[in-house]
């Protein structure tokens, strides 16, 4: 699976972003994917993952209320919504997919990664 990230940028605090992912090499809906970031000298956490129907999701409790993970498989594309960004969600975002539905929130369980989005929410 080749995974392709994009929609990162620069945001106020209170601002929006939309991250998106594109796979391709594999059936879309066998895989579940995860949304990482990874901030300046800290390790990768974990944000949100979803299920490869789409139809169970979670979230880690920064983000929860927040952020919104959606996919569509027909266009092999999963989503990461983010609302009222803050300073600390700055990170690199990575998403990642593991070879079957079951959503996890442990990166290692992952098996393909996409080379990381940049996102910086100012103050």
């Amino acid at each position: 699976v080749q995974l392709q990230a994009s929609g990162g940028g620069v945001v106020q605090a209170g601002g929006s972003l939309r991250l998106s992912c594109g796979a391709s090499g594999r059936a879309f809906s066998s895989v579940a994917m995860g949304w990482f970031r990874q901030a300046p000298g800290k390790e990768r956490d974990f944000v949100a993952t979803i299920s490869g129907s789409g139809g169970t999701t979670r979230y880690s409790d920064s983000v929860k209320g927040r952020f919104t993970i959606s996919r569509d498989n027909a266009k092999n594309t999963v989503f990461l919504q983010m609302n009222s960004l803050r300073p600390e969600d700055t990170a690199v975002y990575y998403c990642a997919a593991r070879s079957t539905v079951i959503q996890a929130t442990i990166p290692s369980v992952y098996n393909y990664w996409g080379q990381g989005t940049l996102v910086t929410v100012s103050s």
